[in-house]
């Protein structure tokens, strides 16, 4: 049986289990569920994305776009290739 059919199963075992049969799995696996993190409540991580915007738009910091930042990759890729070559 694959890991597939088996969440499938799990899943639909689930939707139909009597409450006792639900809290008996939670307590089986509750050390084992992280609840999600919701990066916007976090005050400390949007205080520093919003230090960094505030550093880019006073051009204090630079930025590069992502076909900028391709750009430069590869060239840094050929130039790591020739200095094998040698």
């Amino acid at each position: 049986m694959t890991t597939e059919v088996i969440r499938e199963r799990l899943y639909d075992y689930i939707r139909v289990a009597d409450d006792k049969k639900i809290e008996a799995i939670y307590t089986l696996l509750e050390d084992q569920i992280i609840p999600g993190h919701h990066w916007s409540e976090d005050e400390e991580f949007v205080a520093e994305l919003d230090e960094r915007v505030r550093r880019y738009e006073a051009g204090i910091d630079p930025a590069f776009s992502i076909e900028e930042a391709k750009s430069l990759l590869n060239e840094m890729k050929k130039e790591y290739q020739k200095s094998l070559k040698k």
